[in-house]
């Protein structure tokens, strides 16, 4: 057995691996959302290691890089293992050698997400040098479930339309809290072609929007201008939302537990609490 960089791995290996060690998994991927996911997510070959029996992936770490909060980190875009070869402590002999090349090539922290009732990983990660830095809430709920908003108040000269990117960026600072790696400004503009993004405009001014994956169910960004909230904004942005998703289900992944007016409106709308999950770092410096 080897440990190597997947540099030069094709998709098809990497995704035959992929495939193999969440076979057992209730959640199963096609090879559509697994591009997408390694592109929104900053995929980086160079910097992701797996163990190799001969050709064939048994075990692997897949990074992505990027700046998060203006730091040069590495992120856990997945990890798993085949389970014929689960127990041999394969994850943490991956995650060391792969700490010499992160660190050479100026990765300054590793960021990671995990389920809070994860207690064993959660462990095993402190273990290494992991601390938790936020809590997240997960929502989902199927489409039919979500309540039409009980009271719906007019907001004049209100219009939604399809917006760019840019206009995305320029809104950020409408949301409360700073999204996590998945769902942030930069996964957002990496993983764009796959991604619709919606406007809320009063008198041309943006007052709203919204960002999410029509294939997949994610919404993965929804916010509204302070002073404009309370105003229908958000219920007619999920309405859109909704109308277009492909989906049968959306999701809302990784809300910051602190944060209290983004849950109290889904659960406003019956999207319920699916998950929650910790998100952790380790200083690389």
């Amino acid at each position: 057995m080897e440990i190597r960089s997947l540099e030069n791995i094709d998709f098809e290996t990497l995704f035959d691996g992929f495939s193999k060690a969440f076979s057992d998994y209730e959640v199963h991927f096609d090879k559509s959302e697994v591009r997408s996911m390694l592109t929104r997510r900053g995929y980086d070959p160079k910097l992701s290691f797996a163990a190799f029996e001969g050709t064939d992936i048994v075990a692997f770490t897949l990074n992505g890089t990027g700046l998060f909060d203006g730091v040069p980190t590495a992120y856990d875009t997945g990890t798993g293992t085949i389970k014929e070869y689960r127990g041999q402590g394969l994850a943490g002999k991956i995650f060391n050698y792969s700490l010499p090349y992160l660190r050479q090539a100026g990765i300054r922290q590793y960021l990671l997400e995990v389920l809070q009732n994860n207690h064993r990983a959660i462990s095993i990660y402190r273990q290494m040098g992991f601390s938790p830095t936020r809590e997240f809430d997960c929502f989902k709920q199927s489409i039919s479930e979500i309540a039409d908003p009980q009271r719906l108040n007019h907001c004049a000269n209100l219009r939604i339309e399809p917006v760019e990117v840019d206009t995305v960026r320029a809104c950020q600072p409408f949301c409360d809290f700073n999204p996590s790696w998945q769902n942030g400004i930069e996964s957002i503009e990496r993983g764009i072609e796959g991604l619709t993004c919606l406007g809320a405009f009063i008198d041309d001014n943006p007052v709203g929007y919204s960002v999410f994956d029509r294939a997949t169910g994610d919404l993965t960004q929804i916010a509204v201008k302070r002073k404009f909230r309370r105003q229908g904004i958000a219920s007619r942005l999920l309405n859109e939302v909704l109308k277009r998703m492909a989906t049968d289900f959306v999701k809302i992944i990784n809300v910051e537990a602190d944060n209290q007016s983004l849950p109290a409106f889904l659960q406003s709308r019956n999207i319920s609490l699916m998950n929650k999950q910790f998100e952790m770092t380790m200083d690389l410096t």
